[in-house]
Formats: C-alpha cells, structure tokens, sequence
C-alpha cells in the first residue's frame, strides 16, 4: 500500500504499441516508470468504464436488496433443475 492507495504488482506481456504508448505518456508527464504510466492512462479514460469510489448510495441499496431477498427467501440454494429452468436451458 502506498499512502492510502492499494498496489498490486503485476508481471504483464503488453503489445508493442502498448508499450509505446506508455513510454509517451512517461515522457509526457515526466513519470518515473511505465507503471507510473499506464496510473496515469487509467486515471485518464477510466472512469468510461468504471467509477473511482462506489456510492454509498448504491452500496446500501445492494444491501437492502440483499436483505429483503433472505427475508423472502432465507438462505435456501437452489437446485441444479430450478437454475436450468431460470436459464431457459431446460426447455
């Protein structure tokens, strides 16, 4: 962890534009390393595809959904048969 941040280490085989890519946004930023780097890409474009933090908001409407649904249904598991025939392969 650095700071209050998570890392992961990774060990990644990249394409060679990939790699290029990385170089110049290094260069551009005056980054220290490729992994600085592709921080910054996923800094940049991201949060197209994913937010930063989750909403509290969301969070606790996944938990009330949850608990509604245990309420209503308690913790039994479904059967192999049931799930086919929610999947529609059991037709």
């Amino acid at each position: 962890m650095i700071g209050d941040v998570m890392t992961t280490t990774l060990n990644l085989e990249i394409e060679e534009y990939t790699n290029r890519l990385l170089g110049v946004i290094k260069e551009m930023f005056g980054l220290k390393n490729k992994s600085e780097a592709l921080n910054k890409l996923a800094d940049m474009c991201g949060e197209e595809f994913l937010e930063k933090k989750v909403k509290e908001e969301f969070v606790k409407d996944i938990i009330a959904s949850s608990n509604a649904h245990i309420k209503k249904y308690g913790m039994r598991k479904m059967t192999i048969k049931e799930l086919d025939k929610l999947s529609g392969v059991d037709e």
